[in-house]
């Protein structure tokens, strides 16, 4: 019981800190939900990352509230990326004239 309590009061710290950080913004708030992250401690054959899920305190009926989008743009980023990433180095072919 003592190890429920103490995830409840968690959950209710969690939930407090997310309320005061979104009652705190002046002009603008941005809710970040990171794709993954980095986790410490996994086996070798581990993938050394956790995907992550949106808060538990914002419920799927209030998405319609919010306005989503990807950071940075997923479409945009690519094209762009592409462009300017300068002339093409061809890796391999350099790696095999190392060795001959």
């Amino acid at each position: 019981m003592a190890q429920d309590e103490r995830t409840s009061a968690e959950i209710e710290e969690e939930r407090r800190l997310l309320y005061v950080a979104m009652t705190r913004a002046k002009d603008d708030l941005y809710l970040l939900v990171p794709q993954r992250f980095f986790a410490h401690g996994q086996g070798a054959q581990g993938d050394r990352h956790v995907y992550v899920s949106r808060t538990r305190f914002i419920p799927d009926r209030l998405l319609g509230l919010f306005d989503k989008t990807t950071w940075p743009n997923a479409a945009i980023g690519v094209a762009a990326g592409a462009a300017n990433q300068g002339p093409h180095i061809d890796v391999r072919a350099r790696m095999r004239q190392m060795w001959r």
